[in-house]
């Protein structure tokens, strides 16, 4: 297997929907982020990719490496489907762990169909580039009881406890809803099913749960995943509590992250920082993508706490400022509306007084007549967050549906929009705790400029030019 760099295709780096400093590969389909690793000091990037095009199929794992987390290097592919073998179907998502100094890929191998999913193992050679499916596999392959006739069993999430290692892994009870199915190891090959972690209703949480993430934070446990509820793009949720005799027990439950991001996967870094990424989804129709050569974007990655009421919090990792370029600054009386910009890869950070105004926020504009735009702001009356796209008639294969979660302030509170705007991709953040991804595709960007709503509420807005990473 061959370890050099992958030659980024030249012809892609002119689409203007493109991301500049969110990572995207070469070309091709991308989704899931896997096995996410600080590995000897680099930052591994595993994902799920079809190198045969830009659609879903084909699944393996793809691999890129930084130092940074701000430039990668795109390697060869890391795991690939076995021909007739319990993997040749694709290799789903997964993660992976340190096991006394030999990294360990845990994966789900699916069939033809993917109507048989099976949890498997892979070992790394110390660079991580070459990996080797285990002798065992499948390890996992009996579904439990609970299950009835569901065959979802996805997505492995692997840790190491004081008693061994632990294992959940993304499932559903047929009529009842999403699941979390907890399993042991004392040598990641034999694991002992213990019982489900968690169980959701499908009315409220959804079906089936996905890419399911376990882990502490201070003396508290989060459970994240995703699911499909809502919306057909589905939402991340989360829950923060207690793990008391090998079961979950809610205190705190909100959504993560709501539109495009999804299977967000988490670890910790050498820092000791708990790091999120996920898989930004395209918001275009499939033939739009397939055409463009490329789907996918990993989100920026998010650093996770706890504030003092237990709610998760989230803000892009502090590497991000290394990116800014020329900065803007602007207060209430120095501010000249609306905003000429270079172009849409931008970060902002605005803060708003709120007061009796129904909404506060920024319109971006493609071009200077504001016929394609998206606009991201608060709606005081319903206390939600919301982001409008708007499109010319003739660019129609674009979703345009209205992305909004709750948003309620804390007394005295300011409401504090964190922005990263990438070509057509743009998370939101809104007083670190409340995140909406969205994806834009203007036909053109000519002359972009940003307005304020209700200028006069501005604290301070601060707007930079991005550097790509390319």
């Amino acid at each position: 297997m061959t370890t050099s760099p992958i030659i980024r295709e030249n012809t892609l780096q002119h689409d203007i929907h493109r991301p500049k400093y969110h990572f995207v590969p070469a070309q091709n389909w991308m989704n899931d982020p896997n096995g996410v690793i600080q590995w000897k000091g680099r930052y591994h990037l595993f994902y799920q990719y079809n190198p045969h095009g830009a659609n879903h199929a084909n699944m393996h794992w793809g691999h890129a490496v930084s130092d940074d987390l701000i430039t990668w290097e795109e390697l060869s592919i890391a795991l690939s489907p076995t021909a007739n073998e319990y993997n040749c179907g694709g290799i789903f998502s997964g993660c992976i762990v340190d096991d006394n100094g030999t990294p360990r890929a845990f994966y789900t191998g699916v069939n033809k169909d993917n109507s048989v999913q099976t949890q498997c193992l892979a070992t790394g050679t110390d660079d991580l580039v070459e990996w080797t499916h285990d002798k065992n596999n499948p390890i996992i392959t009996d579904l439990p009881e609970e299950m009835g006739q569901a065959e979802d069993f996805r997505d492995p999430f692997v840790w190491e406890g004081d008693d061994g290692w632990y294992m959940v892994v993304g499932s559903r009870i047929e009529g009842v809803g999403g699941t979390i199915l907890l399993y042991r190891s004392n040598d990641l090959i034999n694991w002992t099913y213990l019982n489900p972690l968690f169980t959701g209703k499908n009315a409220l949480t959804g079906f089936m749960f996905e890419c399911p993430n376990f882990f502490q934070l201070g003396n508290k446990w989060v459970l994240i995943i995703s699911s499909h509820i809502g919306h057909t793009t589905g939402t991340v949720l989360y829950w923060v509590g207690d793990f008391i005799d090998n079961k979950f027990i809610p205190e705190v439950e909100d959504v993560l992250d709501s539109g495009y991001s999804y299977a967000s996967l988490t670890h910790l870094d050498d820092q000791g920082r708990r790091l999120m990424w996920s898989w930004v989804r395209e918001g275009r129709d499939e033939q739009s993508f397939v055409e463009a050569g490329w789907s996918g974007v990993q989100a920026f990655p998010r650093v996770l706490t706890l504030d003092n009421q237990n709610r998760l919090c989230m803000k892009p990792v502090e590497e991000l400022a290394t990116l800014r370029q020329t900065s803007h600054h602007y207060t209430p009386d120095a501010l000249e509306n609306p905003i000429q910009i270079r172009d849409l890869h931008l970060e902002v950070q605005a803060s708003f007084k709120v007061g009796d105004e129904t909404s506060y926020g920024l319109d971006i504009l493609a071009t200077s007549t504001g016929t394609e735009k998206i606009t991201v702001y608060f709606d005081r009356l319903t206390e939600t967050i919301r982001i409008n796209r708007t499109y010319d008639e003739s660019n129609n294969r674009n979703d345009i549906y209205v992305q909004g979660l709750p948003h309620t302030l804390d007394d005295n509170e300011t409401l504090d929009l964190h922005i990263l705007l990438d070509g057509s991709t743009i998370e939101v953040i809104a007083n670190e705790r409340t995140s909406i991804t969205s994806r834009f595709y203007p036909e053109q960007v000519n002359d972009p400029k940003i307005h304020v709503m209700n200028p006069s509420s501005i604290v301070s807005l601060d707007i930079w030019e991005m550097q790509s990473i390319w």
